[in-house]
């Protein structure tokens, strides 16, 4: 399951998963995303904050999530990921060569943090 928060106010999009994700997990969010950058042309940050990865429910989650990405990555300026999970700490070096956005790790203790260099005052 993918819960997520859209902030029309900063254009910050803030997904945080529980639980394996799913195929229309990704679809949900990405109809927000669309109507979002229709009105405003792109999102100014988004935060992945999780306390560890969950992985996919199966493959058809894991094309939507890499078709969400594919997508989205053009219309997203920085992308922080907010947790304290291994594997999420070294996404940054690994999503930064397949995406234009800015990348940046945070602790999960840190999230207002995260939250303040999404909006451009960190």
């Amino acid at each position: 399951m993918l819960a997520y928060e859209l902030h029309d106010d900063t254009g910050i999009l803030v997904m945080m998963p529980d639980g394996p994700l799913e195929r229309n997990d990704f679809e949900r969010v990405s109809q927000a995303v669309d109507e979002y950058i229709v009105r405003q042309g792109a999102l100014n940050g988004l935060m992945i904050y999780v306390d560890s990865f969950p992985w996919w429910e199966d493959f058809d989650a894991l094309i939507s999530h890499v078709r969400f990405v594919r997508d989205n990555s053009a219309d997203i300026d920085r992308v922080a990921t907010v947790t304290d999970s291994k594997i999420l700490t070294i996404m940054p070096r690994i999503v930064d060569r397949f995406v234009s956005a800015e990348i940046r790790h945070f602790d999960h203790d840190e999230k207002e943090t995260a939250m303040a260099w999404l909006s451009g005052h960190g």
